[in-house]
């Protein structure tokens, strides 16, 4: 029986983000903040609040400022090996690039998809109790639009998942497949037999999770996740700001070194460091992020802004 620290944390983060320009100019996706901290810190403290230490991080685009931000993960508590995808060819693929560096399970993250999670020992729990090779984690998702840009998964009546669809036309439940896996060491066996796809041209996951169905193994869901966002665009990463500002007791969230004159009020937004607010003005259901400066008189509602662009949703919405 594998222990929790038998299991390795892998996130992958080798990615380009070509929609989230020019948020992604200077900085990959995962490390793009949600209330001032990387996506992927969320990703690694999730791992390691059920007992894993041992962490992977497949890079890529902009490797130097992951490996510059986490290091050996000794402030995060944990140990960080690095690994690099040096051609971006799906997921598959970077999966792909793990099988000499690991000898068992492993939990595995999108390291550009925010959850809001419920316990992930559950995640272990259904690969031990019910002899997996794998387990996917999902959300019970009711606008079928989501499930259409993720994977469908179609369950047996034993509860074993007999099917997975990458970004299907036609859903048939409410399952949709949410960027976290527990991966076994088979995994690998069926990365080497999968084809690359008409679809986007990558080695998509989901055929390499059908290779292994069809030759037998067990694969299981465990449905731990209360929300998420596959972080595209820049509405996507506003979108998770306000969803986690609901957590906080605060309402806002603001960092260090920020000058906010006298009578400026921020409602509902975050506030990155080293920012300037030259004039007082209502800040509301925003994100500032850091090494910004503002000067305006006018307030701001509901706009992501970065040294590079102002994003205003509500201009993109009547748009």
């Amino acid at each position: 029986m594998k222990r929790k620290d038998d299991i390795t944390g892998v996130i992958l983060s080798a990615g380009l983000g070509s929609r989230i320009k020019p948020l992604s100019f200077d900085t990959p996706k995962p490390l793009l903040p949600v209330c001032n901290k990387p996506i992927m810190q969320y990703q690694i403290e999730a791992m390691k609040s059920i007992g894993i230490k041992d962490f992977i991080i497949v890079v890529g685009y902009l490797k130097e400022k992951i490996i510059d931000y986490f290091g050996n993960g000794s402030s995060l508590g944990v140990n960080i090996r690095y690994i690099e995808q040096e051609k971006a060819l799906g997921i598959a693929h970077a999966v792909g690039q793990l099988e000499s560096h690991i000898n068992g399970p492993f939990i595995l993250f999108l390291g550009d998809i925010f959850t809001l999670h419920k316990d992930l020992n559950e995640l272990i729990e259904t690969f031990r109790r019910r002899n997996s090779s794998m387990v996917l984690v999902v959300k019970r998702e009711n606008n079928p639009e989501f499930i259409k840009r993720n994977f469908a998964i179609q369950m047996d009546r034993s509860g074993a998942v007999k099917r997975v669809i990458e970004k299907p036309r036609y859903t048939f439940n409410d399952l949709k497949g949410c960027g976290i896996y527990l991966f076994d060491l088979p995994i690998f066996d069926a990365i080497r037999r999968t084809p690359r796809t008409a679809l986007r041209d990558e080695y998509e996951i989901t055929n390499s999770i059908q290779i292994l169905i069809e030759d037998g193994y067990k694969v299981h869901v465990a449905d731990v996740v209360e929300w998420d966002m596959n972080v595209t665009v820049p509405e996507d990463l506003l979108e998770c700001n306000l969803r986690l500002l609901e957590k906080m007791p605060d309402g806002h969230v603001i960092g260090e070194n920020v000058h906010l004159p006298k009578g400026t009020k921020i409602i509902n937004s975050v506030i990155g460091n080293n920012v300037k607010v030259m004039s007082p003005i209502q800040i509301s259901d925003s994100v500032i992020l850091s090494n910004v400066s503002i000067d305006t008189d006018k307030d701001i509602k509901r706009s992501l802004i970065s040294t590079r662009s102002v994003i205003d949703w509500r201009e993109n919405a009547a748009s």
